[in-house]
């Protein structure tokens, strides 16, 4: 039986928790659905999400999309919001590749992946 993306989110974030966060500094473009998109900047990212700046308040449970320089759109879901930042959970896991390529374009300049 395949695990619904919501399973999947759920057991990744548990299992990301113990893995160190990296402060970055990448510049994207966010669009809450319905909305339109405004520029942003992401300051924390992982194979099951994100957090941003966001001026205004998003809501718990609204869709929103991000667009990292060089990647296509990705869906996510506003989980939480505490003054200007947003955390977001992406509707698919990010791919670990393509999270570590990000990481080596934009944060630490070795990564280290425990098997």
């Amino acid at each position: 039986m395949a695990l619904h993306s919501i399973d999947r989110y759920e057991l990744a974030a548990q299992e990301d928790r113990s893995a160190p966060r990296t402060n970055l500094t990448i510049p994207a473009q966010m669009r809450v659905s319905g909305g339109r998109a405004f520029q942003t900047v992401v300051h924390d990212l992982s194979i099951s999400g994100f957090s941003a700046a966001a001026v205004n308040r998003l809501v718990e449970g609204q869709r929103c999309f991000l667009t990292l320089p060089g990647l296509e759109v990705r869906m996510a879901t506003v989980v939480w919001w505490d003054n200007s930042i947003v955390g977001c959970a992406f509707y698919d896991l990010l791919s670990p590749i393509v999270h570590d390529n990000i990481m080596a374009r934009h944060g630490q300049a070795m990564i280290f992946r425990s098997i």
